[in-house]
This record gives structure tokens, C-alpha cells and sequence, in this order.
């Protein structure tokens, strides 16, 4: 579930992997509500522990002052995100071994954001009644 795994991230990056049930709840509500990059990403970990407990796993820990992440719980997580990224990674080939160069040359280009093009033609303009902002 990709709640789950949200709470597993928010958990991890909390100091001594610990916090109150209200702390995460905040903090899940605002990843959760932060856009379709955030989503897509916890679909992406989800695909590959789709029958995800983090409570029967021992993941997390569940006190009177809170959850905590186990430390099998960030293996797990920092499994997951491994898999993920190798399976994300472009292939190449067993003959081309990578070098330095190529390497960060190849991280530049993961971590460009994707370019938006302009629309080709003309526009029509608004006239002066017309608002200038748009509804979804």
C-alpha cells in the first residue's frame, strides 16, 4: 500500500525514526496532497510489496507516544527504493563498462527535469472582459 509506504518515509526521515501518531498524520496528509510526483512514486514502491504490512512485518514499532521505525524497516525501504531505481535505469550494454564521465553525465540527465515545449501557432488574445486566470 502506498500509505503505508508513506508512512514508513515519513518515519524514516524523522530524528531516531520516531514520532506521534499527530506528527505523521501531518506529514502524511501534506505528501500525500503535495502532487501527482509523490503519488506516482509511492505507486512505483507499491508495485513491488503489494501485500505490505507494516505493523505485522515489524516494520514499525506502535507505542502510547508513537510509531517507530525498526531497523528492518529501513533495510526494507532502502531495498525497495534500490529496486526501483535499477529498474528505472537505462540499460546498457556488458561491453561498455561505465566511467566516471559517463556516470555523471548520466545523472545530470536523471536529474534534469523534463523540458515543456512551447505550443507552436498563434494565440488569441483575451479580450478586456475576459479573466486572465484559468479553471481546472
Amino acid at each position: 500500500m502506498s500509505f503505508q509506504l508513506t508512512v514508513l518515509k515519513v518515519l524514516a526521515g524523522q530524528p531516531a525514526g520516531r514520532a506521534s501518531v499527530a506528527e505523521i498524520r501531518q506529514a502524511v496528509e501534506i505528501l500525500m496532497s503535495s502532487g501527482k510526483d509523490w503519488t506516482d512514486r509511492m505507486k512505483r514502491l507499491a508495485e513491488h510489496a503489494p501485500d505490505l504490512n507494516i505493523f505485522s512485518a515489524k516494520f514499525v514499532l506502535r507505542d502510547a507516544a508513537g510509531w517507530e521505525i525498526t531497523e528492518e524497516g529501513r533495510q526494507f525501504l532502502a531495498a525497495l527504493q534500490t529496486a526501483v531505481a535499477v529498474r528505472r535505469s537505462p540499460l546498457r550494454s556488458v561491453d561498455d563498462p561505465p566511467t566516471s564521465e559517463s556516470a555523471s553525465v548520466n545523472a545530470t540527465k536523471l536529474s534534469d527535469p523534463p523540458r515543456r515545449h512551447r505550443r507552436s501557432g498563434s494565440r488569441r488574445r483575451r479580450g478586456k472582459s475576459r479573466s486572465n486566470r484559468r479553471t481546472a
